[in-house]
């Protein structure tokens, strides 16, 4: 089991001394006056999900492009990289902070994407988890406001009270995100197991991506 001191430590991916972060975080707070760790909980939360855009196709075998103060310039990225940004913003203001994963199925996913990975699972779905009042909540930040209105998709909200994980369902009741396997809690991202598991089961998805395809958003 882990001790509190490493859901707030600082490793080379959750870099959160480093003055990107910082900035960042700053932004997130400029406009609140947060009376305790929950209310700066929900504006890095909410600051992550909307001010990054999603993009599945910044994936990227680079192990830079997965510190929290790269990605914190970021205007576009996917959903291990914003986690791994808000684990380090939480950290940063003393709110015991680590990644979760789990491996789900996009049953509304593009044909684009589809047909790029050769499937609708995506492993190793990456969200945040963060320790208040004794009790961890988990944290999906992957898509923006505007990608959730534009695919009919609801919009993830967290007050404190409860996790912020996929809707199974979209706006007018079709089938979207289903959960099919938990991979657990990690302190610090494993990138390599990540990495393996893609080349297992999306042969070719990291090379044809490594340009980065800036046309999601025509999808």
């Amino acid at each position: 089991m882990a001790s509190e001191s490493a859901w707030l430590a600082e490793t080379a991916f959750i870099d959160h001394g480093h003055p990107a972060v910082g900035e960042f975080v700053a932004r997130a707070l400029d406009d609140l006056s947060p009376s305790g760790p929950t209310e700066v909980a929900v504006g890095l939360f909410e600051q992550v999900r909307d001010s990054i855009r999603y993009d599945p196709y910044r994936c990227s075998r680079s192990p830079g492009e997965y510190r929290a103060s790269h990605i914190a310039l970021s205007q576009s990225n996917w959903c291990v990289p914003k986690s791994v940004l808000l684990c380090a913003a939480a950290r940063s203001q003393g709110i015991p902070a680590r990644l979760g994963f789990a491996d789900v199925r996009n049953h509304l996913t593009t044909e684009r994407l589809q047909a790029a990975m050769g499937t609708d699972v995506f492993m190793w779905h990456g969200y945040a988890e963060v320790l208040l009042d004794g009790r961890w909540f988990k944290l999906s930040t992957a898509f923006n406001i505007e990608l959730c209105e534009r695919f009919g998709v609801g919009v993830l909200h967290f007050d404190g009270t409860d996790d912020a994980l996929m809707h199974p369902f979209d706006t007018s009741g079709r089938r979207h995100m289903e959960y099919l396997r938990d991979h657990g809690s990690f302190d610090d991202l494993p990138l390599d197991r990540i990495l393996a598991d893609f080349d297992r089961h999306y042969p070719g998805f990291l090379e044809r991506v490594d340009a980065h395809d800036p046309g999601f958003s025509a999808d």
